[in-house]
């Protein structure tokens, strides 16, 4: 545990993984922001954070305009990382390799909702196609289809990207210019006395931090952080498992990130395969809870693996995790921005899978957030958490 070297902050960000450093590197680049910043991060070795188990893949197939919105920008960002990153050549140079997500529908409903979302898509700039079951089968031999009546695929700005590099450079650059990170948890919040702000944040280590805004990137915990200033939010950690595999008879071409209508999704892994889904009960569990289930394999995913790609008969297993999804049981959709009462109080939690994607727009948008009072970009309010006490969902149709 370090201490930190202050007794005060403008900004303390509880969490350092993918959001945390996103939002701390961003706010470094707010043009007249020179507020004190800390990251208190419970776990550097980020061992079990959500951003060390994602599958990195980036998509511009939602349904929701904002969404695409947010992607765009991702994709964008990814493509021209070391330009954001002020152009130090040092910085890496990310690829995004673009064989797109295939969403398979094998049923008219489906299909029509795929129709519906390649429209939205389409007015947005993505290059998403609605294809017939005979355009998949001429373009992706490999596929069994007798079930599939329409599909969606993207092969532009849609793929696998090295998130872990990403991060990696949001946290190096935010220290570099000027962010403090300390190991340490915070364990409690003061709220002033009218309970609208956050006066201090206590920590583990017990020093008393006091704090100008308090930033809840706390990914699958982040429940337990709201409840600190007495905010109820609906995000609790689900398992979700991911196995790479290696196949006797390797396919001709990529394999796109293929959702098939059962949840089961499958892409290219360099010279392997990956797969992945959620259980089919899918209850919240512990933080710290990362118990496999083994029989998932053998019961559910190789099944429908090798029913959908016939050449995936013969696949052996070669590595497998579980990580948890920051899973918003209320829309599946982020929370992002000011409480409503306890204006102090920011979030940037509940992305349900979508987080490492999102992560350069919304941690852009946090950053306006707290410099300047408004979103300056993208407008973000949509994700608001009034949305939760007025029971309005946040609508899209395309999570996985």
């Amino acid at each position: 545990m370090g201490n930190a070297a202050h007794k005060s902050y403008d900004v303390v960000i509880v969490g350092g993984a993918i959001y945390g450093s996103s939002v701390a590197w961003w706010l470094t680049q707010m043009k007249g922001f020179d507020g004190r910043i800390l990251v208190v991060e419970r776990d550097p070795t980020y061992e079990f954070a959500s951003t060390s188990h994602t599958n990195s893949c980036i998509r511009q197939q939602f349904s929701n305009r904002l969404n695409i919105q947010i992607s765009r920008f991702g994709a964008e960002f990814i493509k021209g990382f070391r330009g954001f990153m002020g152009g130090d050549p040092e910085v890496p140079n990310l690829v995004l390799q673009s064989y797109g997500y295939m969403y398979l529908a094998d049923t008219p409903e489906f299909a029509e909702t795929l129709r519906e979302s390649q429209a939205i898509q389409a007015a947005e700039g993505a290059h998403t196609r609605h294809m017939t079951r005979d355009q998949i089968a001429a373009e992706y031999p490999f596929y069994q289809l007798d079930d599939v009546l329409a599909a969606n695929h993207n092969l532009v700005d849609e793929g696998y990207f090295d998130g872990g590099t990403m991060f990696d450079w949001f946290k190096r650059m935010a220290r570099r210019n000027g962010v403090e990170y300390i190991h340490d948890e915070v364990t409690a919040m003061s709220l002033n006395a009218a309970g609208t702000g956050v006066a201090s944040v206590t920590l583990k280590s017990g020093d008393t931090i006091a704090c100008g805004t308090v930033v809840n990137a706390s990914g699958p915990r982040a429940a337990a952080t709201a409840q600190m200033a007495g905010i109820d939010l609906p995000v609790r950690p689900r398992k979700r498992y991911t196995f790479i595999f290696d196949a006797a008879n390797p396919l001709d071409r990529d394999l796109p990130l293929t959702i098939d209508p059962s949840g089961v999704h499958m892409r290219s892994e360099g010279k392997y395969y990956l797969a992945g889904c959620p259980p089919d009960e899918d209850p919240d569990v512990a933080p710290d809870d990362f118990g496999f289930d083994h029989s998932l394999w053998q019961e559910k995913v190789w099944p429908i693996v090798a029913t959908r790609v016939p050449a995936f008969e013969q696949v052996k297993v070669i590595n497998e995790w579980v990580g948890h999804y920051a899973y918003n049981t209320f829309d599946q959709n982020a929370v992002v921005g000011r409480h409503t009462k306890v204006a102090n109080f920011v979030f940037v939690n509940g992305f349900s899978g979508h987080g490492l994607q999102q992560s350069p727009a919304l941690g852009r948008g946090v950053a306006e957030q707290i410099a300047y009072g408004e979103y300056r970009t993208l407008d973000l309010a949509p994700f608001g958490f009034n949305r939760i006490e007025n029971q309005y969902k946040f609508m899209e149709n395309a999570v996985i």
